[in-house]
């Protein structure tokens, strides 16, 4: 009868984690190894990193016949992660690992071939998962210790080398534990009362942070747009544990985690140059698609510059996760999810020439109307504020009669604060969350209130989503203004910043 002994590891499929049960049989055969439960190419090469990482610590490989089964067999498994926990369950098959100490242990690393344990990615989301299942004890690379102690309620240790956990299970010596770990310290924030001028543009901004809305800046180079944009940042609120949990945890399995004091509750800020292609802004790559910039802006803000010079295709397929808050990408491999929901925020010249001054423009009204439909109408349907920005026309240092960041933030939060007490029962964060359905019905406003979007809509010049996203913006200007519900006049001001004045 061949020796059996068990290990777990964990699968990854986007964020989410599957643990994974290692089983390990010798003997019953000619010598070799046999690895079963649909590995990739990454985890089939696993055999010979295995076998040299265990003969280089000092032990002696079984010379008989190996099988290793990972369960779920239907689950595809991909990468290196592994190899931890097929080495140690094929020492504890062979009696060189007591069995017991394998028992809900959950063991991740990349072995090298004299020993060491690299680090892999998506140990944060590999943990959660392992505590969902209810493993205790988990071994990871000392270099993620940092990473691990995010998670409670989980036994962490931290290795080194092969030879370390080898001697840690037989329970000759300890292995590191992790210390305790300080959120990332955030840069201080842009301050708003550098910006010179744009009174319009910087409300636009104000009413976006305070609800979550989506904004399009139009204006000539050289107004602000870029600098503007980046100022968002510092009204948007900290983000909650959770929230800053699952934005670590695509950040891990993008690999872009920093190694020391990786939870950040700073809103992330992401800018794509505007040659990016569909991947890199959604998600994708061979194999099992990773993250791409709408997921790592999640619970922040998406930044397109020069919007119109991204690819048609590329802009529209913003639709989706603007919608539903997520993206889903199908690979071979499966179907993976990433969270995306973030603020998008675009900024374009008005015209291919763009002159400091509109009146010096050369171009055309049809090249004007064909630079700007670049811009689908289905996606400026789902952008909620539209601001020009104007010339300016004196230099400056910063605005002194413009209002600080810090003042500005204020009423940002307090807004939300608002907005986050209304909707709690319902479990929205933001009034750009709340669907249309409930506005119109359990939060239905007085006829005479949205009679102006009603005169819009059957002039054919409001869509019933545009309605729907003005009557968001109008619950936002009540917020910040400190009302119970919006009136007549706040929902005037969310169709003027719905107006197309950016053409």
């Amino acid at each position: 009868m061949a020796a059996l002994a068990r290990a777990w590891s964990v699968a990854l499929r986007g964020v989410e984690g599957v643990p994974v049960e290692i089983e390990a049989a010798i003997g019953g055969g000619m010598p070799g190894v046999h690895l079963v439960g649909l590995p990739d190419a990454a985890l089939q090469e696993s055999k010979d990193r295995v076998r040299s990482a265990v003969v280089n610590s000092g032990r002696q490989w079984p010379n008989e016949r190996i099988l290793l089964a990972l369960s779920p067999a239907t689950l595809r498994k991909t990468g290196s992660g592994f190899d931890l926990a097929l080495a140690c369950a094929v020492l504890a098959a062979a009696g060189v690992v007591d069995r017991g100490r394998l028992a809900g242990t959950v063991l991740l690393g990349e072995l090298a071939l004299d020993g060491r344990i690299r680090q892999v990615r998506g140990v944060l989301p590999c943990l959660l998962a392992a505590r969902a299942a209810g493993l205790r004890r988990v071994v990871v690379p000392e270099v993620a210790l940092a990473e691990a102690s995010l998670v409670d309620g989980l036994d962490v240790f931290g290795a080194g080398t092969l030879a370390d956990v080898l001697t840690w299970l037989a329970g000759d010596g300890p292995l590191d534990r992790p210390g305790p770990v300080a959120g990332e310290p955030g840069a201080a924030a842009p301050e708003l009362a550098e910006v010179v001028g744009q009174p319009d543009a910087r409300h636009a901004l104000e009413v976006a942070a305070a609800g979550g809305h989506h904004l399009l800046l139009v204006g000539p180079p050289g107004t602000g747009k870029t600098m503007l944009a980046q100022r968002i940042v510092g009204l948007l609120p900290d983000l909650s544990r959770d929230d800053a949990l699952q934005l670590a945890a695509v950040r891990s399995v993008a690999g872009n985690l920093p190694p020391a004091g990786p939870l950040s509750t700073v809103a992330p800020f992401v800018a794509p140059h505007h040659s990016s292609s569909m991947a890199a802004l959604l998600g994708g790559g061979s194999g099992v698609a990773r993250p791409g910039a709408v997921s790592m802006a999640h619970r922040g803000v998406l930044f397109l510059d020069e919007c119109v010079e991204f690819g048609a295709h590329v802009l529209d397929s913003l639709r989706t996760p603007l919608e539903e808050g997520e993206v889903r990408l199908a690979r071979a491999e499966g179907t993976v999810s990433y969270p995306a929901r973030f603020q998008l925020v675009l900024a374009a010249n008005p015209c291919p020439c763009a002159p400091a001054n509109d009146r010096d423009c050369v171009c055309s009204s049809a090249m004007r109307r064909r630079y700007l439909g670049k811009l689908s109408g289905p996606l400026l349907d789902r952008v909620d504020l539209r601001a020009r920005m104007l010339p300016v026309t004196a230099l400056g240092g910063t605005d002194e009669t413009a209002e600080s960041t810090e003042v500005v933030r204020k009423r940002v939060l307090a807004a939300r604060e608002a907005a986050a007490e209304r909707w709690a029962e319902q479990g929205w964060q933001t009034n750009a969350e709340v669907p249309g359905p409930a506005l119109r019905t359990a939060f239905a406003l007085p006829r005479a209130v949205i009679r102006p979007l009603e005169e819009r809509m059957r002039a054919g010049e409001l869509s019933a989503r545009g309605a729907d996203r003005a009557l968001r913006v109008a619950w936002t200007l009540g917020d910040l203004a400190g009302a119970v519900r919006p009136d007549r006049d706040m929902v005037d001001n969310a169709l003027y910043y719905r107006d197309r004045r950016t053409t």
